[in-house]
């Protein structure tokens, strides 16, 4: 045997004898975890028409609207911070010369984020109000920090917008280049239909009525040339640092109460409409943080997107062949057998590598793995850009709190966007304010020469599943188009 036929035989190259490939037969599901899916999925019927329904609400708005300090204060209010607690943030927050900022400390935890007096990540709170259990997302309003904020919003089924009535703080915001905008498409292209507006820090403009009102005229047509029914959006007038209107109306010596007659921003929490719960689909858990578990395992959180996941089960984390065994459930400290499509929760994983498990990755079932796709054709509405998009533009892709590298490699045909219909096939540019029709095809994120292949992402059709078929586009650090998968290609 010559030194070729040796190196050839070492690497398994030889053909002669081609070694069989059996198909790898699904792991049948134990009947125990199947009588617990189906026990999950009559319980979640059963809670549906019951009393305190759940629901997530990510908080948007410009920098230095008042996000984290209105949630902060609020949670205060519901008995969520006790005394102590309160007493220690605000101490330390003195001490680093930054007092304004207490109650925010409740939600930015991190020590950069409190030496530097913004939100940078995701914060996670649950509020209790009398009929629901809402779960609080707290997104950064920095321009640097978007991709985290589409991270939360891509777990929201509503969104309280914070708007600070300072005179030329609502303009900045407001104005192009300010995030009020720019956050509020984005919710609504993320599938949010139901906004609260709050208009918070009136206390700096002498609880000004004219000046209230005057801020929800200027919002109420970009709200509805945005997507959002006037019917789901309501608003409301507040001060977080002095906790007025937010969970109880105190008329005594506030001017606030001499012209406000309405709700509270509690009374409208209490009355937003968790949207219908698809827990029939099959199975889908995109992965939006991955961290160590208090005990063994490897902890993943995110929200179910459809279908009911179950403790004891075991799933397959979709891009990959790794399987992991759910060994809890848990959301905000309480263990849960199950948790359906909606909820936001942590899952505990066992019996699997981490490197395996990457933000972005889906977990399903083995009986209904997600598709994989890296070219797929998508309905997209362009936002207000100042340069238009050819065949071929680069753009970032963002799916969930995944972000990828892509390039619209196809104008197929722009569409009406009241009924949807071709207008013209194979546009050779798309401008602002369009609805077309385009393909979407991965880029590779490292240029190692030809040979470097793209990796495909876990994504459905819109038909198939609303949550795994919305997309948001990206170029030079502007939201230029959002829309949702057609069909899958390659």
């Amino acid at each position: 045997m010559n030194q070729e036929e040796l190196d050839m035989a070492g690497l398994n190259l030889n053909e002669e004898a081609p070694r069989e490939i059996v198909p790898e037969e699904p792991p049948k599901t134990p009947a125990a975890i199947e009588k617990l899916i189906e026990e999950a999925k009559a319980a979640l019927t059963a809670q549906e028409q019951g009393e305190k329904q759940s629901l997530s609400l990510v908080v948007i708005g410009h920098v230095d609207a008042g996000k984290s300090t209105l949630m902060g204060r609020l949670l205060y209010e519901l008995g969520r911070i006790d005394e102590k607690r309160r007493i220690a943030n605000e101490r330390g927050s003195s001490k680093m010369g930054k007092s304004s900022f207490s109650w925010a400390w409740e939600l930015d935890g991190t020590q950069e984020e409190r030496e530097r007096g913004i939100t940078m990540d995701i914060a996670l709170q649950t509020l209790l109000t009398p009929h629901r259990v809402i779960t609080i997302l707290d997104a950064p309003g920095h321009k640097d920090f978007i991709p985290n904020m589409i991270s939360g919003a891509s777990q929201a089924d509503s969104a309280l917008l914070v708007v600070d009535a300072a005179v030329g703080e609502f303009e900045a915001g407001f104005e192009r280049g300010g995030q009020t905008r720019e956050h509020l498409l984005l919710v609504r292209s993320l599938g949010v239909s139901q906004v609260i507006v709050a208009v918070n820090k009136l206390d700096q403009v002498e609880w000004s009525k004219a000046r209230y009102e005057e801020i929800c005229e200027l919002l109420k047509p970009f709200l509805l040339q945005s997507g959002f029914h006037p019917a789901k959006t309501k608003f409301v007038p507040v001060a977080a640092m002095e906790g007025v209107n937010l969970a109880r109306a105190e008329p005594v010596g506030c001017p606030l109460y001499q012209w406000y007659k309405g709700p509270t921003l509690v009374d409208l929490l209490d009355a937003l409409e968790p949207p219908s719960r698809d827990i029939n689909a099959p199975l889908r858990f995109p992965i939006s943080n991955v961290f160590k578990g208090q005990t063994s395992g490897i902890c993943v959180s995110g929200r179910v997107c459809g279908g009911v996941i179950v403790a004891g089960e075991s799933l397959r984390i979709i891009p990959g062949d790794e399987s992991a065994t759910v060994k809890a459930i848990d959301s905000d400290g309480d263990s849960l057998p199950w948790a359906g499509a909606g909820s936001n929760v942590n899952v505990t994983l066992t019996g699997v590598d981490p490197i395996s498990l990457s933000v972005g990755s889906v977990l399903c079932r083995p009986s209904h793995l997600v598709p994989l796709a890296s070219t797929f054709t998508a309905k997209i509405i362009v936002f207000d850009i100042q340069v238009p998009i050819t065949a071929g533009t680069s753009v970032e892709l963002f799916h969930h709190s995944r972000d990828v590298p892509a390039a619209i490699s196809r104008l197929v045909a722009t569409l009406d966007r009241s009924n949807g219909t071709v207008l013209k096939n194979k546009p050779r540019v798309l401008t602002k304010n369009m609805s077309a029709e385009v393909e979407i095809s991965l880029r590779n994120a490292t240029y190692s020469g030809p040979a470097s292949r793209v990796l495909p992402i876990p994504i459905e059709p819109f038909s198939v599943n609303k949550d795994m078929g919305r997309i948001l586009i990206r170029r030079g650090g502007e939201t230029i188009a959002a829309g949702v998968v057609l069909e899958l290609l390659a």
